[in-house]
This record gives structure tokens, C-alpha cells and sequence, in this order.
């Protein structure tokens, strides 16, 4: 396998040459960059350098790292916006790759994992729903599959399904067993392959959000009486919320390393910038306030990187890393917005302008505060999971 820090180093080159001054050029906006043509373009330039797919399993063409060798080669990627897409290790394809890999069948395995390693199809994870559907509480899914003749015959409303448009396949959260709010034994739900060409599949609108970096954008799908055959269950019915776990606390991770990236770039333009700027009878990065911020981003930074090995590492050791992942995906998502927050003041007009990358990052950074579960969410589980470590101890 190639040495981690060569890894590392081409990963940086091939951002800086190639993805950074497209990325630039177009303000983050993927749509104004060509979109798909971009992205065949951009990974081309990554196979070829042995870039491609670095998370993915070696038996499917990728050079498998863990999740602690993972997070440099991702943070470097990060410094683009377009960098993750280039490398094909963006969500949500990243972590649909990852569930693919530990529950798939070895033939959903190759149908379905191979063509998305190898870049030949996007995917997405169409799980949240409209109100008063699945969001921040997944147990509130509407979306229903019932049993047919040889599969499942699936209904239902999603909404800001990343990546919807122009994906491959689907993998659709849909309920086979007990009622929306309904306590149910693993919570009744179950994941569903499904090829975007399948009958009944409609991409309905992209949904206007304030981050364009995102290759097939955040959309609204309807599912009416889309057939799924039996061999087209991901995990197991019934078992879809259990299954999903696999997924996300590497996803959260992995969206803290891209992210990481992306903040240091902005915490070292602006350091740049206040450096070589003079006002008051100095140079800005003299002055005690602009101290005080570049000190709290270097603060920042390096404590979501402190949080986020402790999750990999756990995660590495094959823990679930439920409470870890929890509490690094809330700081970091925090924090990474405040370092890009600050950058943009230290950089006063030019921070909010195109004229520095600043405004962009910090423009992209925000939503990741809300995606893959709003901090008040996490803040919510960790507190159960203090009460009832509490509780436990005392009983």
C-alpha cells in the first residue's frame, strides 16, 4: 500500500493544481463549474495519479484506509470544496460505500458497489421526509414498502436527499412494520436498493439551500409503487435502522475531516491577509484582537482533530463509537463554523467578497451544523447517555 504521508502529499498537489482554481473560479458553485462533465473530468485526473476512492475496499478497486488513515487524506482533500468530488470519497457516495461494503450481499456487492468505487454511478440515502415525516427523529418514517409478489412495492415523500439528482441508485429507508411515533422491535424499518431508472422514481425539485458544492443538489423524490424484488433488501427486513448505524458515525467523521480542511484553508487566508495588512500603526496580526482570534481558530482546529481521532480510532477497533462520533460531529461542526466565521472578520470586506475564497468556505461550512443531525440532537443524545451511565452506576 502507499506510504500515508506520500498519500497525503499527492492528495494536496493534485487539489492545488487541478480542483482549487476550478473551484475558485466558479465561487464553490458545482452547477456553474459543468457539473457532471467536471466531475468525470476532475476523477479521471485522480485515478490517474492514484488518488481515486482511497476509503474504498481493496477487492473493489480502492486502497482501503481505515478510518485513522482516512482523516489527513480527507482533510487535504477538503481544501476544495470540489476536492471530495474529485477523489470520489463525497457524501453521500463516501458513506453509501462504507454501508455497502460491511452489509451488502455479494451480489448487491457487485451490481451496486463496484460501479460506485469505480465512479461509473453517484448514489444517495433517501431517508428525511417533508413534516410530519422522518428528520432529526427517524422514527417519525412515513415512508412505507409492503409486501408483494416476489419484493416490496414502495410509497412515500422525501426531501433533502442529497445527490438526488443524476444518481444511479437509491437506497430508500421505507417502514415494513408498526406506525410513525410507534415503538416498534428495531424500529421497523428497512433499506431498499433501488435503480434510479426503476418505474415510479421522481426527482420532483432541487431545493434552494445556501451551499452549492454539492453535485446533484438537495431534492425532493417522490416513490409511487416502485417495485423492489426481494433481492434488493439491504441488511435483512426490519432491520434498516440497525443496518444504518454502520453508516453513520464514519459518515459524521468523515464529514468532520473534509470539513477540517476546508476551515484550515479559510484560517490560513485570513492569517495571510491580517499578516501582510497594516492599520492603526501596525500590522493587523500585531493587534491583540486579531491575536485572539487567529489563537481561538488554532484552538478550535486542533480540538475537533483531537475528537475526531478518539471517534476513528474507536471506530477502527470495530466499536460503534455512538457517543464519540456524537460528541466530535457536534463540536466540530461548531467550531469548524466559527473558525470560518472568524476568518471572515479578520478579513473585514474582502471576507465577504469573492475576492477571497473566505466567504465561500465559510458559506458552505454552515449547513453542516443541521446535516447528518442538528447539534441540538447530539447535544440531546449525549445527555441521555450521561443520565443513564449515572443511573446505571447507582443501581
Amino acid at each position: 500500500m502507499r506510504d500515508l504521508d506520500e498519500l497525503v502529499k499527492a492528495t494536496a498537489e493534485f487539489i492545488a493544481d487541478e480542483v482549487l482554481p476550478l473551484d475558485d473560479r466558479h465561487d464553490g458553485d458545482i452547477d456553474a463549474a459543468g457539473g457532471e462533465a467536471v466531475r468525470e473530468q476532475l476523477q479521471a485526473s485522480a485515478r490517474e495519479r492514484g488518488l481515486f476512492a482511497p476509503h474504498a475496499p481493496v477487492d473493489c478497486g480502492g486502497l482501503g484506509l481505515g478510518m485513522v488513515d482516512r482523516a489527513a487524506v480527507f482533510e487535504a482533500s477538503g481544501w476544495s470544496v470540489f476536492g471530495p468530488m474529485a477523489m470520489n470519497i463525497n457524501a453521500p457516495d463516501e458513506g453509501n460505500v462504507h454501508l455497502l461494503d460491511h452489509v451488502a450481499t455479494p451480489a448487491q456487492r457487485a451490481r451496486y458497489l463496484l460501479p460506485l468505487v469505480s465512479g461509473a454511478m453517484r448514489s444517495a440515502f433517501a431517508m428525511t421526509e417533508p413534516a410530519p415525516g422522518a428528520g432529526a427523529d427517524p422514527s417519525a418514517l412515513r415512508t412505507r414498502a409492503e409486501p408483494v409478489d416476489g419484493g416490496w412495492l414502495i410509497n412515500g415523500h422525501k426531501w433533502f436527499i442529497t445527490g438526488a439528482d443524476g444518481a444511479g441508485l437509491f437506497i430508500v429507508m421505507a417502514r415494513t412494520s408498526g406506525e410513525p411515533g410507534e415503538q416498534v422491535a428495531g424500529g421497523g424499518a428497512t433499506m431498499f436498493l433501488v435503480p434510479a431508472g426503476r418505474a415510479g422514481v421522481e426527482v420532483i425539485r432541487h431545493i434552494g439551500t445556501m451551499d452549492r458544492s454539492m453535485l446533484g443538489g438537495h431534492c425532493e423524490m417522490r416513490f409511487t409503487d416502485v417495485f423492489v424484488p426481494d433481492d434488493d433488501v439491504l441488511g435483512g427486513v426490519d432491520e434498516g435502522f440497525r443496518h444504518a448505524q454502520v453508516r453513520l458515525g464514519p459518515a459524521r467523521m468523515t464529514h468532520v475531516m473534509r470539513w477540517t480542511g476546508a476551515a484550515q484553508r479559510a484560517h490560513e487566508l485570513a492569517v495571510e491577509h491580517v499578516a501582510g495588512r497594516e492599520a492603526f500603526g501596525s500590522r493587523l496580526a500585531d493587534l491583540g484582537m486579531m491575536q485572539a482570534m487567529i489563537a481561538d481558530n488554532e484552538i478550535d482546529l486542533a480540538a475537533s482533530r483531537a475528537l475526531l481521532m478518539e471517534a476513528c480510532r474507536e471506530l477502527d477497533a470495530g466499536g460503534r463509537a455512538a457517543k464519540s462520533t456524537s460528541i466530535a460531529k457536534t463540536f466540530a461542526g461548531e467550531a469548524l463554523h466559527r473558525v470560518c466565521d472568524r476568518a471572515v472578520q479578520m478579513c473585514g470586506g474582502l471576507g465577504v467578497s469573492r475576492d477571497l475564497p473566505v466567504a465561500k468556505l465559510a458559506r458552505e461550512i454552515r449547513p453542516f451544523r443541521i446535516y447528518d443531525g442538528p447539534s441540538e440532537v447530539h447535544r440531546w443524545s449525549i445527555a441521555k447517555r450521561a443520565v443513564r451511565a449515572v443511573e446505571g452506576s447507582r443501581s
